[in-house]
């Protein structure tokens, strides 16, 4: 387990210094109208959210497709438009302190409230 933990805590730091990661999280639309109309990869509405050991779990819903991230504890609200930065996929992963199992769930290093 701590091996896990600890992989967990080099891919994270990793990602950080990924230029392609920072180049694609800074890509603005052209308009609002464009930003309405189709979101980045990288970027959600939340519809679910709930804090554990550190962490703000939400689900995101981008075109229709729910997925969960996990990012370091950050106050949400349902219907905010997120976005992600620093992301690492991990498949079955269980909450312990949610006591729960994610089939897929984003680990990021961050997130913004887009406006």
């Amino acid at each position: 387990m701590k091996i896990t933990c600890l992989s967990l805590v080099i891919l994270l730091g990793c990602s950080l210094f990924n230029p392609v990661n920072v180049m694609a999280s800074h890509h603005e639309p052209q308009n609002q109208q464009e930003s309405k109309a189709k979101m980045l990869d990288d970027e959600g509405i939340v519809v679910n959210t709930m804090d554990a050991a550190g962490y703000t779990y939400m689900e995101l819903e981008n075109s229709g497709h729910k997925f969960w991230i996990a990012a370091p504890t950050t106050k949400v609200n349902i219907g905010d438009h997120i976005r992600y930065s620093g992301s690492m996929v991990m498949s079955n992963f269980t909450s312990k302190t949610l006591n729960r199992t994610f089939s897929t769930i984003v680990f990021v290093t961050s997130t913004q409230v887009k406006k």
